[in-house]
Parts: C-alpha cells; sequence; structure tokens
C-alpha cells in the first residue's frame, strides 16, 4: 500500500506538522535522509500516516475466445477435409453436386475469418516473428515433406520448389504474402473494391504459377474483406432471424450447384486458372468471376448464420484447424496411393455417405490436443534462437 499526505492550504499549519526548516528532536538533516545507505538511516523518525491512495487498478484480464469463430472453423475444416475426398467421386452425381457446393466457398469462409482477425496485424509486438513461425517455417516444412511423401509413393522423380506450392500448401503462402499486405489495405480509402479490381484483372493473363500466383490474387478479395469487417457486422448475422435464412440460402446454393454441374468446368472452383485457360474471352471470365465472388460471399454469410453460437464438445478443437488442413492430405493422398478410392463400393450414393463420415472423423481427430501436442513442432515451433534484435538504421548526429 502507498501512502502520501494530504495537501493543506498554504500558510496553515496541521496538527503534528512544524514549520519549514525547523529539524525536529531525533529526526535526520535532510541530507541524510537523502543517503540511505548510512547506518543512522534505519533509525528516522517516520511521517505521521496520511490517508491511503487505492490501489491502481488491475490489468485487464484477456478476452475470452468467442465460441461463435472456433465453431466456424471447425465446421469449416470438416468441408475442407470431405471436399478433398469427395473430388476422387465425381463419377458419382451426388458427390459431384456436393463437390461442386463445398469448393464454392469452404475455401472463401477460411480466407474472410483469417483477414476479419488479421486486422491489427503490423510489423511490431513480435508479429512478423509469429508469422514467419507459424506460416513460413510450416510452409517450408510441409512443401518438403509431402514432395518427399509423393515421391516415396512412387513418382519417378523428388522434385521440392518453394516457389511452386504443392497440394495444400498454397493455402500457407498466400497467407503469408496476405499478412505482409496487411498494412496496406488499412490505409487504402476503398481497400475492397482495389482488390476486387486487381483479383478480376489477373485472371486476364497468365501470370505464371509461381507462389500459385492466381490464386493469390485472385482470392485476395476475401481477405480484405474480413479485414474490412467489424463485430457488428458478424453480430447481424447471430440474430435468430438470420438462422433460417441462412438455411434458405444454403439450399438454394446447394440446389444450383446440382444444375449446373453438368454445364461448367470444375476448373472454375479452383480460382488459379486464367480466362484463357478455361476457353472463355476477357469479358465473360469476367462476369462469371463476379457471379463468384457474389455467390460465395453470400454463401459464406449464410454458413456463418447457422454456426452455433454457444460452447459445445467441439468448440476447442476449432482453435486447431490448421493441424487438419496441413496432416489431412496425408490420409487422402494415401488412399489415392493405394488405390482405395478405386473400391466400386466408394462409387455408390451410399459410399459417398460413408466417405463424408469418415473425413468428419479425420477432421475431428486432427484437431485433437494429442495430435496439437505431437505436431506443434512443426506447426508452431519455438525458434527464438533464430531471431536477433530489430536492427535499425543508425541516426545520424
Amino acid at each position: 500500500m502507498t501512502y502520501t499526505t494530504r495537501s493543506s492550504a498554504p500558510g496553515t499549519a496541521q496538527p503534528g506538522t512544524v514549520p519549514p526548516g525547523t529539524i525536529q528532536p531525533g529526526a535526520l538533516p535532510p541530507e541524510a535522509a537523502r543517503q540511505p545507505d548510512r547506518p543512522w538511516a534505519a533509525e528516522e523518525v517516520p511521517a505521521e500516516p496520511a490517508a491511503p491512495v487505492p490501489d491502481a487498478a488491475p490489468a485487464p484480464a484477456r478476452k475470452p475466445r468467442d465460441p461463435f469463430f472456433d465453431n466456424a472453423k471447425y465446421l469449416a475444416i470438416l468441408l475442407v477435409v470431405a471436399g478433398h475426398s469427395l473430388a476422387n467421386l465425381q463419377n458419382v452425381p451426388l458427390a459431384k453436386g456436393l463437390y461442386i457446393f463445398i469448393y464454392m466457398f469452404h475455401m472463401p469462409l477460411f480466407i474472410v475469418i483469417t483477414g476479419y482477425f488479421s486486422r491489427n496485424w503490423t510489423f511490431s509486438g513480435g508479429k512478423a516473428r509469429k508469422l514467419i513461425t507459424n506460416v513460413g517455417v510450416p510452409y517450408v516444412v510441409f512443401e518438403f515433406a509431402y514432395s518427399i511423401y509423393d515421391w516415396l509413393a512412387g513418382r519417378n522423380e523428388l522434385e521440392i520448389s518453394l516457389l511452386n506450392p504443392y497440394y495444400l500448401t498454397w493455402f500457407l503462402c498466400a497467407l503469408f504474402l496476405w499478412r505482409l499486405s496487411t498494412p496496406v489495405w488499412q490505409q487504402i480509402r476503398w481497400p475492397l473494391a482495389v482488390a476486387l479490381v486487381f483479383s478480376l484483372l489477373s485472371y486476364m493473363s497468365d501470370l505464371g504459377g509461381t507462389f500459385d500466383i492466381h490464386r493469390v490474387v485472385g482470392l485476395l478479395p476475401f481477405y480484405v474483406l474480413g479485414l474490412c469487417l467489424k463485430p457488428e457486422h458478424f453480430e447481424l448475422l447471430k440474430k435468430p432471424v438470420a438462422r433460417p435464412i441462412g438455411f434458405v440460402v444454403l439450399g438454394v446454393g446447394l440446389a444450383c450447384s446440382y444444375l449446373v454441374m453438368n454445364h461448367m468446368s470444375r476448373d472454375w472452383i479452383f480460382w488459379k486458372h486464367p480466362h484463357f485457360e478455361l476457353g472463355v474471352g476477357n469479358f465473360a471470365g469476367t462476369v462469371m468471376r463476379l457471379g463468384m465472388f457474389v455467390s460465395a460471399t453470400l454463401l459464406v454469410a449464410a454458413f456463418l448464420a447457422i454456426v452455433p453460437r454457444r460452447q459445445y464438445w467441439f468448440t476447442q478443437l476449432g482453435a486447431a484447424t490448421l493441424y487438419a488442413y496441413l496432416l489431412h492430405g496425408f490420409v487422402t493422398r494415401l488412399l489415392n496411393f493405394t488405390g482405395w478410392w478405386g473400391a466400386e463400393w466408394m462409387h455408390t450414393p451410399a459410399g459417398v455417405f460413408a466417405v463424408i463420415a469418415g473425413a468428419v472423423v479425420v477432421g475431428t481427430v486432427l484437431c485433437s490436443k494429442p495430435v496439437v501436442r505431437c505436431m506443434s513442432w512443426a506447426l508452431e515451433p519455438k525458434m527464438t534462437w533464430i531471431f536477433t534484435p530489430l536492427r535499425r538504421p543508425q541516426r545520424r548526429t
């Protein structure tokens, strides 16, 4: 507890006080009181107790995680695992329609949420270091891991290229670049419009395959959309009236997927091919892309509207969805390498539902604590030893 004396009006003496400059018997001279290392300092007469000053307010407690977003991420990763599993059953109409429906919005959903939680990202406060260890390092680790895994499974030659993301790793590459650009988007007057223009223009020419750049630029508007969102926007989706509307929109989207599945190329939903590779001109391709952006945004909003708001047994799993995202590919690729996807029973409606159920189980297990403990060295490595204090240019004197 800290004590202090109350101030008094000028020229008035309080009981127990003496005029300035008077030394009480037994009291120390002022110069002695300023030297506590002297032997007599401990014998100083204590000052008269005064009114206590209230203790400083305690530091604010860390805000708890919102179960809504963890629930959304958990359900979204189940869509990702199911979508990658259905990719091998495209000869079954049930699987083909579900595949197109899931791919229309499952990655935009993840990207919007990622953008929303990146609103305060800067290069300060160790965030740049965390970007390196939690995104950059896992990208390198899994680029090597998947390439070697593919090679051991029967490919003729080993190919490892950090410039050409393999399979699932494109998202880490894109996330790294999006995060780096965050301070720029936070200072532009119309960030979403600018990002959309860049995205539409990127599909008018061949940008090459380096860093899967068509996906990086093409899906950029969803990341910027997340940056622009505020908590009150999500509160609108949490209102009771939004849930039935969400189910209706998702139902319409699913029906439309079955209507168009035999009339459009699946390459559209991968967001990585320029117009000429899809066999359309720039005008038709731009119109199609705009339609996909609108459809994906509506489906993302509808999905978030039906996400549970409260804490459930699976809520905590939503904090580890990156583990499921990067690890489930080893399971789906294993089934591909071993020929399991060719089993006749899988290519039936019952087989499709069995594959979806299996995907749910795999996605759930890969988000669990045992998996996180075993694989945190690769996805969340502690690498403080590679960093140095920020180097700043010396100021001229």
